[in-house]
């Protein structure tokens, strides 16, 4: 008689469930302070668990524990998605409640920054979900419609309560609300004005590679290099040559092109998006059937129709890539043109790493990394998307 299967637990849970052990021990979940420089006073989630929402952290430990021990099962990742998203939004309702009692009882002037310790548990529970959203085994959007609703509770809850206002990111924010939506705005500009002509000119420019073997052999090389520059080099090189031009040619003056701002930005940008590009491009041109391409110049078709008509399409996949690659890397990298005045989101992260301001600096950085996951999460569903037909 066979054996009956051995149920093992998740091994990235139960890794998850001890480092979050850990960190709620040893790491400060909050930290308060009397003025938004000072780094404050530690305060441990032990210390924070004095209310009846400790029994929900309680509770959802159990569950998370439970399903480690269950992890094979459909039921169980479920369980663990439930878990996760209920416990992102109590980690929030546990901070600002502190932040509350801190603000009645000490000073409403004192600022209770988020700790090592939050971050350290968010990320945590959101990588469980991850684990749980690719254990289920779901299709492209639904993965991405999962995670969505995990995130949900904590949405809700920054949306129909109060609870968080009194903490130190939350300030910060209703300090600069004024400019936050802007700088949202003017970042997604500095990628779309980097990305949108990368690919206008690269996918040309893989074409043309696919044909001209010298040509390949000449640019990639030249790709290759631009990669290792430093941006902050690359856009001090490029200073000098755009404010000449603007300086001798007063119609780019006009069109608000100079050595500072978005013009440095975005060109430097551009050139960075072109290797990813290029090299997905031409890797997707290459495994389009010789088949397709002979029959389409057949039917008469011109260079460009082929390209346009049959290589693209077939492509496209491929192409996606590279195309999710340099958005990814454009939107990080777009926080870094707020050194040459391009503004954006990393204005605000920059300002605060000169003041010395923490929260600010992450009020900074959380857009930036949230679009970032976004964007790939949607190549990503777009990219199955297009092979589902063909699996």
């Amino acid at each position: 008689m066979a054996d009956a299967p051995t149920q093992r637990c998740n091994p990235v849970l139960a890794l998850c469930t001890a480092l979050a052990l850990a960190a709620a021990w040893a790491l400060p979940f909050v930290r308060v302070a009397p003025n938004r420089l000072l780094s404050g006073e530690p305060v441990y989630l032990a210390d924070v668990l004095q209310s009846p929402r400790a029994w929900l952290a309680v509770a959802l430990m159990v569950v998370v524990l439970f399903a480690t021990l269950q992890a094979q099962r459909r039921t169980a990742h479920a369980l663990v998605l439930t878990a996760m998203a209920a416990a992102l939004a109590g980690l929030w309702l546990l901070a600002g409640a502190h932040a509350q009692l801190v603000a009645h009882t000490e000073s409403p002037l004192h600022r209770t920054a988020l700790g090592a310790g939050f971050w350290t548990l968010a990320s945590l529970a959101w990588l469980a979900a991850l684990d749980a959203v690719t254990r289920l085994r779901l299709g492209a959007l639904a993965r991405l419609a999962v995670l969505t609703a995990t995130a949900l509770p904590l949405l809700a809850v920054l949306a129909t309560t109060g609870v968080g206002q009194e903490l130190s990111i939350a300030k910060e924010y209703a300090n600069h609300s004024d400019v936050f939506g802007a700088a949202v705005l003017r970042h997604l500009q500095i990628v779309l004005l980097s990305t949108v002509p990368a690919v206008g000119i690269g996918v040309p420019l893989a074409w043309a590679m696919a044909r001209t073997p010298w040509l390949r052999q000449a640019l990639f090389p030249v790709l290759n290099v631009i990669q290792t520059i430093p941006s902050i080099a690359l856009f001090g090189l490029l200073m000098a040559p755009l404010a000449w031009a603007a300086a001798n040619a007063p119609l780019l003056g006009q069109m608000g092109i100079s050595g500072v701002g978005l013009a440095p930005a975005v060109l430097a940008l551009l050139l960075y998006a072109l290797l990813p590009i290029v090299r997905s491009t031409l890797a997707g041109l290459e495994q389009v059937p010789v088949a397709a391409t002979t029959a389409a110049r057949a039917m008469g078709m011109a260079p460009w129709q082929v390209l346009w008509q049959v290589e693209l399409p077939l492509a496209l996949p491929v192409l996606l890539i590279g195309l999710r690659t340099a958005v990814v890397q454009t939107t990080g990298l777009a926080a870094v043109t707020a050194l040459v005045g391009a503004g954006g989101l990393g204005q605000i992260m920059f300002d605060g790493l000169f003041s010395a301001a923490n929260e600010l600096v992450m009020l900074g950085v959380l857009p930036i990394v949230l679009l970032a996951v976004l964007a790939d999460a949607l190549f990503k569903a777009l990219t199955a998307l297009l092979e589902a037909p063909a699996a």
